[in-house]
């Protein structure tokens, strides 16, 4: 984890290193902070909430993690960061993971002058039926 940390730029403190095994410790998911901070106390690390949020943020920036920012100020993170799209389930806060392929965009509106488009992201939203 440590070298996993340095090779993304980030110095491999001990909260980082706990963080970073916390996330992973269940493979691809998606996750709040909230969820990570509690699981975290669940296994020992001594955290606060706004450590786990500065690091989730930390980690996003060097490409560990992809945010999700879904409605309002809930955002999820993605341990999964190769390009693909979500459904989200509202009324249950599920994210699932959905193939690039099952998406098409035929086209993008032009950018602002002097901006590029680097990427999208497409969340599909999904309630179940009545």
């Amino acid at each position: 984890l440590a070298e996993r940390l340095r090779a993304r730029g980030l110095r491999p403190t001990r909260q980082r290193i706990d963080l970073l095994g916390v996330l992973q410790a269940e493979g691809d998911r998606h996750v709040s902070a909230e969820v990570v901070y509690d699981e975290a106390l669940r296994a020992g690390v001594s955290v606060s909430l706004a450590t786990v949020y500065n690091t989730l943020k930390q980690f996003t920036e060097a490409g560990l993690l992809t945010e999700l920012a879904v409605s309002g100020a809930k955002s999820f993170f993605d341990t999964r960061v190769d390009r693909h799209h979500h459904f989200y389930v509202e009324g249950e806060g599920a994210m699932i993971d959905l193939d690039l392929d099952a998406v098409g965009i035929e086209r993008l509106p032009e950018p602002p002058e002097g901006m590029e488009v680097v990427g999208f992201d497409v969340v599909v939203r999904l309630r179940r039926k009545a």
